[in-house]
Parts: structure tokens; sequence; C-alpha cells
């Protein structure tokens, strides 16, 4: 026999080349690649999966910090020099790692919110296109709120978004002064922040225990 092979006979098929080496080892290449690929996509998965695991046992439990969980009166804040109806702003409020937004709405009023929505934590945009009024939008898990109220609703999240009380002063700027947890009321929220610190504030709220509340009381 003169030929190796996949040499030519007479009787037999055509030529059968000999492996190129240099395709072999681009073939390896390619197959040890794409184990490396399928690899590392399962470990990122599963390192993301747990991860959402984590946080959300984390914010179910209480664990991560939840804006204007603080009992103390925070410092007012300068957020805006002027905010005309439809436009909003992002500040940080009570403390740096407060995220939250600030809106006047079309017909002029100006509410104030956390950022940060109430099912994972990520964070939440304001929208002015959406519904009369706009809303607060999560794009995480398509968590939807009010933009008047701050209430769900649409998506996951469990409670409305804390409010960031905001006033205007005569030269037209925009302060943030204080905090709601979420689902607490505008009264609550300023009688725990400011009850002991501005007994004058409180008494002018009505909050419980002061004296004009005390002789109110005693009157009736």
């Amino acid at each position: 026999m003169t030929g190796g092979p996949g040499a030519p006979g007479e009787d037999g098929p055509g030529p059968v080349p000999w492996p190129d080496p240099a395709q072999e080892a681009l073939r390896d290449r390619v197959a040890a690649d794409s184990l490396t690929t399928r690899r590392d996509y399962l470990r990122i998965v599963t390192t993301v999966s747990g991860g959402l695991a984590v946080g959300a046992v984390a914010v179910a439990g209480g664990v991560l910090h939840r804006h204007g969980d603080s009992a103390d009166a925070p410092k007012a804040k300068r957020v805006a020099d002027r905010l005309r109806p439809g436009e909003s702003i992002a500040f940080r409020f009570p403390g740096e790692d407060d995220r939250a937004v600030g809106v006047r709405l079309k017909d002029g009023t100006l509410v104030g919110y956390s950022a940060v929505c109430t099912h994972l934590a990520c964070a939440v945009l304001w929208r002015e296109d959406r519904g009369n009024d706009g809303e607060l939008y999560c794009p995480c898990h398509e968590g939807v709120f009010d933009g008047r109220t701050g209430e769900v609703t649409a998506g996951p999240p469990p409670r409305p978004l804390p409010k960031v009380l905001l006033v205007e002063e005569i030269d037209g700027s925009v302060w943030a002064v204080a905090t709601t947890r979420s689902g607490e009321s505008v009264k609550a929220a300023m009688c725990r922040q400011f009850g002991e610190q501005r007994p004058d504030m409180a008494a002018r709220i009505g909050c419980p225990g002061t004296r004009t509340q005390t002789e109110r009381s005693e009157r009736t």
C-alpha cells in the first residue's frame, strides 16, 4: 500500500484530508470558551438570585434602613431655588443616604417622597407624562406609586412611599423640613419629630400632650 489513510483507491471514495492541527486547536478553544461562558452565566445567575433573596429577607425583616426611621427632628434643607409646575428635583434628605424626590404638580401642589421603593429598595423615578398627576415608578419590578399621594397603584410594593414634607418660602425657594414613615400621617410625623424640640410648633399642630391640646381637653 503506497497511500496513507484516505489515499485514493481504485474503487474507494475520494481522498479524506488529514485533520488540520490549527483547526483542531481552534475547535478545542471554542469548546472550552463555551463551557466557561456557561459556567460563568450560571454563577452570575446564582449570585444575583441569592442577592435578591437576601435583599427580600432583609427588607421584610426590617434590617435595611428605611426612610424616616429616625425619631430626631431633621435639619431643614433647601432643595431648590424654585420649582415650577411640572418640574421635579432629586435630592438627599434627611441624610446623605436618603434619596428623595420633590415635585410641583401641574396644579401647583408641592409633594415630596422617598425615592426608595418599599419593595426591594430600588430607586424610584418620576414620570410626569403618566396619568393626571404623574406617577412614581420603580423599574426593577414594575412598581407604581400615585404622584399625589404616594400610594401603591401597581406592582409588588407592599407599602406607600414615605413622604418628605416640603414648604415654599416667600422668595420661592423650596425646603424639605420633615419626613413621614410609610403610611404615617403628616400630623403624626410632625408631632413625633418636633413634639419635644419645638413645643410651640407641636401646640399649634395640636399634638397630644401639648399645652394647647391639654387646655382644649379640660374645656371639654
